[in-house]
Parts: C-alpha cells; sequence; structure tokens
C-alpha cells in the first residue's frame, strides 16, 4: 500500500503528527529506526495506526507524497538523502500542525533561554484567563493538540531542527532571545546555516506582526539590518537603548509597547540573574503586545517557578550549595550559569561534543572554579583545553562519581554546579535523566 503521509521517528512529535494526520483522513504510515517507548506504542494501536519499529521500509518511505520528519533525524542519514534525491516534500511537525489551526502563535527561540521564557509567556497568558496552549520543543506535541483540543493561542518553543522544515507556518509574535553558536554538528560546523536555521522564525511575518528580540545581540541586529523584516520590531536589553522598547532603570523594568508603559521593581522578579533578565523583559514585551493587565502581568512575573534542570536549586549539604543547570547543553548556556555565581565553584561540565569552543567560559573558570569535574565517556578535549588552567581537574565516568569527587572537594559556601555544556547522550538517555541522577545522588550525600 502507497502511504499518503509518512511520519519518521515515533517520539513525542512524531506519534503526535499521526494521531492528527488521521484526524485530518489522511492514510498514514509511522516508521522509527529504533525501539518505540511503550506508551508510543501503545497509543499508535489504540489509535489504529499503522507503524514499524526497528528498522524503516524503504520503499513505502520513498512512494510518500509527503514525510513529517522529527527534528532529532538530520538530512544526512542515507534515508533522507534518498527523500531528498527523490524530491519529495519534507516538513516538520510545526508546519504540519500549522496547517490546521487558526489560533495567533507565539513562537520562542534562541540558543538560550527558550524553555524558561516560552514556560513564562505561557504561565502568564494562562494566569490572565486566556485559552492557551504549550508546545513544540517543551510538553505535549503542539500536532496532538490541534488534533484534540480547541486553542485560540499557542505558545511553541521551536528549536533550530523544528525551524528547519517549516515554510509557510507563520508566528503572530517571533521571540528571538539570543545566537551563539550551538548544534554545529548539524549544520556543517558553518555558524551562518545555524543562524540562518534560527532566523527562519520570522519567515512570512507581515507588517501586522511583531518580532521581539535582544537589541544587544551582534549576530541577530545584523541579520535583522539584512533581511529587513517586515514586523513590527520590539528590542529589549538591559540598560535603555533608541531601538529598545524593554530594559532596566534605576532597579525597575520598563516595558513600552501599545502606548501603555509598565514598570515594577527589578528585585520583585521571581527570576534573578542576568539572563533571566533578558526573558522576563522578552515576555513582558508579549504580554502587553496581548493586552494583559498591568496587575496580571505583575503578579506572573512575581509568583512564576523555574523551569526544571535550569539553574534549579536542589539542596545544600554542609554548607554546600548544589544547582541542577542540566539544560545547559551548550557553552553560552554554562557562561550565564557561571556568571550568575556569587561563590567558588566546582564544576561539572562535559558529555557529548557539539563542537564546542570553550574559549567563551575560559575567564569564568579561571576566576570561579576551584575544580572541575569532567563527566563524558571521552574527557580529552576538556583535558586538553582547561588543565593547568585551574587548581585541580578530575574525570568521572557516573554522575555517582562526579557528585562523590565534588563534595570532597567542595568547601563550605561553595556551589556545585552541574552545567555541562554539552549533549548527554554519551552516558544518559536525555538532559532530564542527567539533571534527575544529579539529584538523586545529591539527595542521597
Amino acid at each position: 500500500m502507497n502511504y499518503e503521509l509518512i511520519i519518521l521517528g515515533g517520539g513525542e512529535s512524531g506519534v503526535g503528527s499521526a494521531i492528527l494526520a488521521q484526524a485530518k483522513g489522511f492514510d498514514v504510515f509511522l516508521s522509527d529506526s529504533g525501539k518505540l517507548k511503550e506508551e508510543h506504542r501503545q497509543t499508535l494501536i489504540d489509535y489504529n495506526i499503522a507503524f514499524e519499529e526497528g528498522g524503516h521500509t524503504e520503499e513505502k518511505i520513498l512512494a510518500a507524497h509527503e514525510i513529517v520528519k522529527s527534528p532529532g533525524i538530520p538530512d544526512t542519514v542515507p534515508l533522507m538523502q534518498k527523500v531528498i534525491a527523490k524530491g519529495i516534500h519534507v516538513i516538520s511537525e510545526i508546519e504540519f500542525a500549522g496547517r490546521y489551526t487558526d489560533a495567533k502563535m507565539i513562537c520562542i527561540t534562541g540558543s538560550n533561554g527558550k524553555t524558561t521564557t516560552t514556560s513564562l509567556i505561557y504561565h502568564i497568558l494562562k494566569s490572565a484567563g486566556l485559552n492557551v496552549g504549550l508546545g513544540g520543543n517543551i510538553g505535549a506535541s503542539f500536532a496532538r493538540k490541534v488534533a484534540e483540543k480547541d486553542f485560540d493561542y499557542y505558545v511553541l518553543e521551536l528549536s533550530s531542527f523544528q525551524l528547519d522544515n517549516m515554510y509557510d507556518f507563520k508566528a503572530n509574535i517571533a521571540v528571538l532571545m539570543n545566537i551563539t553558536p550551538d548544534h554545529l554538528d548539524r549544520y556543517d560546523h558553518n555558524m551562518q546555516n545555524y543562524v540562518d536555521a534560527k532566523m527562519r522564525i520570522i519567515r512570512n511575518q507581515t507588517v501586522n506582526d511583531a518580532f521581539v528580540y535582544w537589541v544587544d545581540d551582534p549576530v541577530v541586529t545584523r541579520e535583522i539590518e539584512k533581511l529587513k523584516p517586515s514586523a513590527a520590531l520590539y528590542g529589549f536589553c538591559e540598560t535603555k537603548k533608541d531601538n529598545a522598547c524593554a530594559f532596566t532603570d534605576n532597579h525597575k523594568i520598563f516595558i513600552h509597547a501599545k502606548e501603555n508603559v509598565f514598570s515594577m521593581e527589578q528585585e520583585l522578579l521571581a527570576l534573578q540573574g542576568m539572563h533571566n533578565l533578558y526573558n522576563s523583559l522578552a515576555s513582558g514585551i508579549v504580554a502587553k503586545l496581548l493586552d494583559i493587565t498591568d496587575e496580571n502581568l505583575r503578579q506572573s512575573l512575581t509568583d512564576f517557578r523555574g523551569v526544571p534542570h535550569r539553574l534549579e536549586k536542589v539542596a545544600i549539604v554542609r554548607g554546600v550549595q548544589y544547582i541542577n543547570d542540566s539544560k545547559a547543553t551548550n557553552v553560552n548556556s554554562c557562561w550565564y550559569a557561571m556568571q550568575s555565581m556569587r561563590t567558588k565553584v566546582v564544576l561539572i561540565l562535559g558529555g557529548t561534543d557539539k563542537g564546542n569552543d570553550y574559549t567563551e567560559i575560559e575567564d569564568l573558570v579561571k576566576q570561579k572554579a576551584r575544580a572541575l569535574i569532567y563527566l563524558g565517556a571521552d574527557n580529552s578535549k576538556l583535558h586538553a583545553f582547561f588543565d593547568g588552567k585551574v587548581p585541580d581537574t578530575h574525570d568521572a565516568h557516573s554522575m555517582q562519581e562526579a557528585v562523590d569527587k565534588a563534595y570532597r572537594l567542595a568547601e563550605k559556601g561553595d556551589t556545585v554546579l552541574l552545567s555541562p555544556c554539552c549533549a548527554s547522550f554519551d552516558l544518559f538517555k536525555n538532559y532530564e535523566d542527567r539533571g534527575d541522577q544529579f539529584k538523586e545522588c545529591v539527595r542521597r550525600l
């Protein structure tokens, strides 16, 4: 049988896309090269959706009219090379689901801060009583929500991989937190390819749409000059500038949008630290563009609880604070974490290197690190860069070993920080598994 639509990848995104495809009357088939999670397998069985796992039947896939591809599958794998050679149209879950909803789209991307900002915007809108869904690179599948729910607004976290296969989809409000090197292994180690993927967030925007961005990011400002977006521009930064509508002044934050000026004391923000200031400013702009009242916005910025695995305080043991920042899968994320530290640090880093340049954190590590613990299957690159620059470096090949060594090395008043700079796939299932293991080991101390 020839299927109209093939779903490649049977994770959250793929299963959600299959459910939506079936709801819209497609002959759909899902194919995964690996083993499906039990919950996903059972969902496909319950919905009576045809699928295969543990390998791809190429003739079925290459006969598809269109393919919805999981963001985790690179174009370089042999099957995708055959798909591309055959000229089959390949789209992302976001592109597919966007065809079947008229909801307003608030879309957030960036190398760092996107999960916290997405979660905060969702918290603000939901607390204000809007009928809003959360999806994309966070939570449940966007496609499945489109199939089963009826939201007026969606807040979507979009990774560069999800943006890659987006063509007609449009963000009504696009938020770009920053662009720093990340995932370069997926972009031929060419930074501009990665930048181009991120800038797809403004694709198809018109004069009626909004683009929220950090005005001090040289990459983003260069791209704005080059691309000249049609959307209305709303910039945020630390201190007042002509092209910024959100900033701080005299320990207060100010947001100028829609002929309204919102202000509140900076110390009342639930999220502290410079990177979190940007997350709060960007979220505040979105809130005012959607006419959220000052009272509701102030309350939400005050009572928001942070995102797990992002500068998450785990415990204080014998006067040492343990912080889980497992979500820091690139160097810039670790920079933000180290920059926010006010004590000496025992830093646990390492994992699957994505083409990292550690120069960005070198000065902070020299200033603040009492010791480094390299947690990875192969730590040779870390040894080559950091050895001799800090008093103490150690290897660890399990989370238990890393935490035990950190416990011995840290002194009272220090912080033990898990902020790996790297992907987790060498020793862990994902960054959540890495963070959960860290928390479990700390709690057993």
